[in-house]
């Protein structure tokens, strides 16, 4: 007698943690949030020998002769990893590989419902660097590009500074990267929107860790005025002695106004706030700054300043929340990046490509340009395919792209 086949997805009920009532995030989730389809049918055992053996054996053998090919007759060139270790998920922590599964699970339904890319969540059962690293380098045949999730600072710089090393696909740590790419847009409409240039903005960034320090990076190479990163201590300033390597080099990078003390201090005739941080931003350090200001206070659920709080004082608020205008989304970066770069098949991701989605997130808001719209819905259609367009075009202009 055939077993029965059981429907992970079928009503078991009630839904929810034990002991609580019916929760709808439960249920959603029952069975997982994704599945694996085909794409060429099998009807018949004709379709199974041209799908299957004999038929895969002739792609196998001009594959092996010819190792680009893999490229046209697998999905490697459409496909990435979305590999973490569970050490930073959300506002939730280290929680390791199992619990952040849905997490990578959402993020591979978010590539595909917004870039049309394939992605496979990948987790970890290590936290060591050089596992991690040889890890995915075994893996990575298999993939097209490798999105880095949720791994801890500072391991994750130096995660992705050397698998990029040694790979020759992109490898993006969206939690750096994307933010700073969907912030520097924000941040290009909010200064067209009050006549003034990145030139002439100092900004102050809360937090430290992956999203701070490349953001940071990243406003400067945009051409940003000044840079001021703040954490726990203060002013991450070279002539503190408590300073991580990460942190020396941030510390060497910005902050040309010389400042010390306290995010208070730093806040001080600010013409920007970046909070990534958490916690709460006293209202006087906030009315402190400069006129005109911008506070984007992206921490979820509670942003450092409360968008009530940040509208007596700024032209412009933006937050990470989807229930205020403005959201800093990474959704708006990641889907149309990987999408432009594996359609040229790019070797890396740069610099330039970075600032080519930035600026193509900018543009789409075009004549809806107001205090609250200097950054599209994360569900505006026409975004991801002018992040693929600039991102590919990015690509050939900087010699990385291989078609």
């Amino acid at each position: 007698m055939a077993a029965e086949i059981v429907n992970p997805r079928s009503d078991s009920g009630t839904e929810g943690a034990p002991g609580e009532p019916f929760d709808p995030a439960f249920a959603l989730h029952r069975g997982g949030k994704m599945a694996i389809s085909a794409t060429v049918p099998l009807r018949d055992k004709d379709d199974l020998s041209l799908a299957y053996t004999p038929g895969v054996a002739k792609v196998c053998t001009a594959i092996a002769e010819n190792p680009e090919l893999v490229n046209d007759y697998t999905w490697k060139s459409q496909v990435v990893a979305v590999v973490t270790d569970g050490t930073a998920v959300l506002g939730l922590g280290d929680i390791g590989p199992e619990a952040s599964l849905p997490v990578m699970e959402g993020k591979a339904i978010l590539f595909k419902q917004f870039g049309g890319v394939d992605a496979v969540p990948i987790a970890l059962a290590t936290t060591d660097t050089d596992e991690i690293i040889e890890t995915v380098v075994r893996l990575a045949p298999s993939f097209g590009g490798v999105n880095l999730e949720d791994i801890s600072a500072p391991r994750c710089f130096e995660i992705e500074r050397r698998l990029q090393e040694r790979l020759d696909i992109p490898v993006f740590h969206d939690d750096q990267h994307g933010t700073a790419i969907v912030t520097l847009a924000a941040l290009r409409n909010a200064a067209k929107l009050t006549g003034r240039t990145l030139g002439e903005l100092r900004a102050v960034i809360s937090g430290a860790g992956a999203a701070g320090v490349a953001i940071a990076k990243f406003l400067l190479e945009a051409g940003l005025g000044d840079v001021c990163v703040t954490d726990r201590k203060g002013i991450v300033s070279s002539d503190r002695g408590d300073l991580t390597d990460v942190k020396r080099e941030i510390a060497g990078l910005t902050n040309k106004a010389g400042l010390t003390g306290s995010l208070e201090d730093a806040l001080a005739g600010a013409d920007v706030f970046i909070g990534v941080s958490g916690g709460t931003v006293p209202e006087a350090a906030v009315a402190s700054m400069a006129p005109n200001a911008f506070v984007f206070a992206m921490a979820n659920p509670n942003p450092e300043v409360h968008p009530d709080v940040a509208h007596k004082y700024a032209a412009v608020v933006a937050t990470g929340r989807s229930d205020y205008p403005n959201q800093i989304n990474n959704v708006l970066a990641f889907p149309g990046i990987f999408a432009g770069a594996l359609q040229v098949r790019a070797s890396r991701i740069t610099e330039g490509m970075k600032i080519a989605a930035a600026n193509a997130i900018a543009d789409v808001v075009g004549d809806a340009l107001a205090a609250d719209c200097v950054i599209p819905s994360p569900f505006d259609e026409r975004v991801a395919p002018a992040v693929a367009t600039a991102v590919a075009a990015a690509a050939r202009a900087e010699g990385v792209a291989r078609r």
